[in-house]
C-alpha cells in the first residue's frame, strides 16, 4: 500500500473529483476534465448540444440493430464514466444512466441515440458545478417520488434526493424490482428503496457528533403516506398483497427516527 497522504488548503481533487471550500460555508464539487473526457473521446463526434440529459422516450425499449462490437464496448464505457459522474458531482444525469445501465448487456440504435443526446447535454454543461450548502445540521430532508409502470415490464422508477438546505449530496435513482398495481404501492416500495439510506444518514451524522432533531421524509401521495404511518391498519384489499417488509418505515416513525410529510408534485 501507498503511503498516506494529507493536504490541507480550499481546494482538493481526490480520483478525479474536484472540490473546492473557497467560499465560506458552500463546497463546489466537479468532475469537468471527467466529463469532457466522455464527450472528447466518444466514437461519434458530439459537435451539438442538448437542453435536458433525457430524451422523451428515455424508458421505451426502441428497436433497430445492435451496434458492432466496437460501438458496444463504446456504449458500455460510455455508460460507465457516466455512472461514476452521476454518484459524484453529476446527479442531474442519474436517471439517464439508471436507465442505460439496463441496457449494456443488448443496446440497440435506440439506446445509442440517448446516449448521445445525453451527452450532447454534458456537451453544453460540462462546467457545471455542484454547490452544497446547509440551513440546518439538524434537520435532514429527503424527496422521493416514484414513476409508475414506466419501464417496458411495467415495473416503475424511484428517484429519492437528499438536502440540508442546498444541493443534493445524495440522490437515488433505480429501477424497481417488482410489479405494483397502482402508484400509491409504486410509491410504498419507492419509499422503501430509500429507506435504508434515510437511516444510515441520520445515524452517520449523529456519530460524527451532529444530533439530528427532524429526520424528514417529503411525498407527494397522501395514501402511500396513511400506509406508511399505520402499516397493515390502512392497508386494504388493493394493497393487502404487499410484502409486509415495505411496512418497515411504520415502525422506523413509531420510534421517531422518521417523520413523513406531505409535499405538493409541483414543490417536489
Amino acid at each position: 500500500c501507498g503511503e498516506v497522504k494529507a493536504t490541507r488548503g480550499a481546494k482538493h481533487d481526490y480520483l478525479g473529483v474536484n472540490f473546492d471550500f473557497f467560499e465560506k460555508g458552500k463546497v463546489k464539487i466537479d468532475q469537468i476534465s471527467h466529463v469532457e473526457d466522455m464527450v472528447d473521446n466518444f466514437p461519434t463526434k458530439i459537435t451539438k448540444t442538448a437542453e435536458d440529459a433525457a430524451t422523451p422516450d428515455l424508458f421505451q425499449v426502441g428497436d433497430g440493430d445492435p451496434p458492432n462490437k466496437e460501438d458496444a464496448e463504446a456504449f458500455h464505457n460510455a455508460v460507465t464514466k457516466g455512472l461514476y459522474a452521476a454518484k459524484q458531482a453529476r446527479p442531474n444525469m442519474q436517471q439517464v444512466i439508471a436507465v442505460l445501465c439496463t441496457r449494456v448487456q443488448a443496446p440497440n440504435k435506440k439506446d445509442w441515440k440517448k446516449l448521445v443526446h445525453l451527452l450532447q447535454f454534458l456537451n453544453r454543461t460540462h462546467k457545471d458545478k455542484l454547490t452544497l450548502s446547509a440551513e440546518n445540521l439538524s434537520v435532514i430532508k429527503w424527496y422521493v417520488d416514484a414513476a409508475f409502470a414506466v419501464h417496458p415490464d411495467f415495473k416503475s422508477h424511484t428517484g429519492g434526493t437528499m438536502s440540508y438546505g442546498r444541493g443534493c449530496p445524495i440522490t437515488i435513482s433505480r429501477k424497481q424490482k417488482l410489479n405494483t398495481k397502482s402508484s400509491t404501492e409504486a410509491e410504498l416500495v419507492g419509499a422503501d428503496d430509500v429507506s435504508v439510506m434515510t437511516l444510515w444518514t441520520k445515524y452517520f451524522m449523529e456519530a460524527q457528533g451532529y444530533p439530528i432533531d427532524k429526520n424528514i421524509l417529503y411525498q407527494d401521495n397522501k395514501a402511500t403516506i396513511l400506509l406508511e404511518e399505520n402499516g397493515k391498519k390502512s392497508s386494504g384489499k388493493r394493497t393487502r398483497a404487499l410484502n409486509i417488509r415495505y411496512f418497515f418505515l411504520t415502525d422506523q416513525i413509531e420510534k421517531g427516527n422518521l417523520s413523513v410529510i406531505y409535499c405538493p408534485t409541483l414543490e417536489m
